[in-house]
């Protein structure tokens, strides 16, 4: 039974998303643990896809039941998740307005005209641009773009930052849990750790309630990349606490089972530092597994410092959460423009 039985689910995604074996990667580090990896980047034919279409598949049932015609949502310049909210809109015939505020310190020529971006104008969004720096919590310019909608007759659905804070943010990947589990019954063996980036943090925070389901929450390894750790830690607990009410987990969630390492966020949001471009280069040379600087280069760095640290024992298989985000590599073209 899962614990997601009670909830309408619009499907936007192509089904469970495969899990591979990353043998170049493996052996890069040493070969003592097993790497693989879980294709939430492969995850749908909408504008490339990524973790944030999870979420959104059980968030577009309630917008549909309100009768919505617009949804407003907010993120960064390079945002996946306004990318995915506008992919979304235009799938179902809505309209689209996304605030993209200055989140990162980051001055590459054509960063707010690449990538995401511009994938999210290709669609049709209407893409708002805002000076604000980053923050994870509910924005003054957010509740703006949903005033305007309603003062010009729409009908506005509102989406928080990432999905996270809303009440169905987390239930895509407790559906994630719960896939692993069937995909783990198929391989015949069970992973020993989970390795996701978190930021606005309902990611993670389903991926927890769907693993406390199965005693196992303590294996899933945030690595931070807001690069403000308490703010996030105190969202995820929210919405991991949020959730387990919601789909009746039936016990609370210890705090032991809510495991965030914050050691690789620096130098700030959205700004790889040196040891984040070279995790992404090694990602993309042995398996041509394509990680961004913003998220996935942050929790790949992770983890691969983590296997080398050997923080996870010897013979150990650990399945990389890949959430997607790639187009943003485009936005710092300058650092990789020789590789």
């Amino acid at each position: 039974m899962s614990l997601l039985d009670k909830f309408d689910r619009y499907p936007l995604t192509f089904g469970p998303t495969p899990i591979e074996h990353l043998p170049r990667l493996t052996e890069a580090l040493g070969g003592d643990v097993q790497i693989y990896a879980k294709r939430d980047d492969c995850n749908s034919g909408l504008a490339m896809g990524g973790n944030k279409l999870r979420k959104l598949e059980y968030i577009v049932p309630d917008a549909l039941k309100e009768g919505a015609d617009t949804l407003v949502s907010i993120g960064g310049v390079q945002s996946n998740h306004t990318r995915m909210v506008a992919a979304t809109a235009a799938k179902l015939g809505m309209d689209c307005v996304v605030v993209q505020e200055k989140w990162v310190p980051h001055f590459d020529a054509v960063y707010d005209r690449v990538g995401n971006i511009l994938m999210t104008r290709l669609m049709g969004a209407e893409s708002r641009m805002v000076e604000d720096g980053f923050d994870i919590g509910i924005r003054k310019s957010w509740e703006d773009a949903i005033q305007s909608v309603k003062d010009r007759g729409g009908k506005p659905y509102a989406i928080p930052a990432g999905a996270s804070v809303h009440k169905y943010g987390a239930l895509g990947y407790i559906g994630f849990a719960e896939e692993v589990a069937q995909q783990e019954a198929d391989l015949g063996f069970q992973f020993d750790y989970i390795v996701v980036c978190v930021v606005t943090g309902s990611t993670q925070a389903g991926m927890i309630v769907g693993f406390s389901a199965q005693d196992r929450a303590d294996r899933v390894i945030g690595i931070d990349a807001s690069g403000t750790p308490e703010q996030t830690r105190a969202q995820v607990r929210q919405i991991v606490d949020n959730a387990a009410e919601l789909v009746d987990l039936g016990r609370p969630v210890r705090d032991d089972e809510i495991v965030i390492n914050e050691d690789y966020a620096y130098p700030a949001y959205g700004v790889p530092s040196e040891e984040t471009n070279e995790a992404i280069r090694l990602a993309a040379r042995t398996e041509a597994m394509m990680t961004d600087p913003v998220y996935e280069g942050k929790s790949m760095q992770g983890m691969i410092d983590l296997v080398k640290k050997g923080f996870f024992p010897k013979g150990s298989k650990v399945l990389y959460a890949h959430l997607g985000g790639a187009p943003a590599l485009n936005g710092y073209s300058y650092y990789y423009r020789e590789g």
